[in-house]
């Protein structure tokens, strides 16, 4: 008779957030590759943008921001003030689910990023806080595919139509 073998316990502590954008950002570069998409790292330092998709010239036609979570009770991601500004037909994001058993990622053109961000904020901000005092402005945003208050033109699963839509990089 054979014995059953002991299962190992997986350690659950806090990975560093480096560590998971990175995954990430090769994760994403994976699912490009088996697409048949050319996707590179642009050099260190530029601001804004983590992955650049070329054509079969080696011609930029997408940048990428890869934002990746692995843990979290809104399920979002965290963002900042500046991307309600960051538009461009050419910027995409990729936001990548990590908390699944296999990654989620949903491939979200710039401007409806920064529409759901301006607006999901303002209305924060304009809703009561704890003991019904007022939300401070500050620099975080986040990306929710569900809100706890109503998101106009946003609403609860609105992610749901870019859930691996990578197609959308090499159009």
């Amino acid at each position: 008779m054979v014995k059953p073998q002991k299962v190992k316990k997986v350690q659950t502590s806090k990975i560093p957030t480096g560590l998971v954008g990175a995954a990430g950002e090769h994760f994403v570069m994976f699912q490009l590759y088996r697409r048949g998409l050319m996707v590179g790292q642009p050099p260190q330092g530029v601001a804004d943008v983590d992955l650049l998709v070329l054509d079969d010239a080696a011609k930029v036609v997408k940048s990428l921001q890869v934002k990746t979570r692995s843990k979290g009770a809104d399920g979002g991601w965290h963002m900042k003030a500046k991307h309600e500004e960051l538009i461009s037909p050419r910027l995409w994001y990729v936001f990548v689910d990590m908390e699944p058993e296999s990654p989620i990622c949903y491939v979200v053109p710039s401007v409806e990023v920064a529409k759901v961000v301006s607006t999901a904020h303002s209305i924060w901000l304009s809703t009561p806080g704890k003991n019904g005092r007022p939300h401070a402005p500050n620099d975080m945003r986040r990306v929710r595919p569900k809100y706890q208050f109503e998101v106009p033109g946003f609403p609860d699963g609105w992610m749901d139509q870019y859930r691996e839509q990578w197609k959308s990089l090499s159009d």
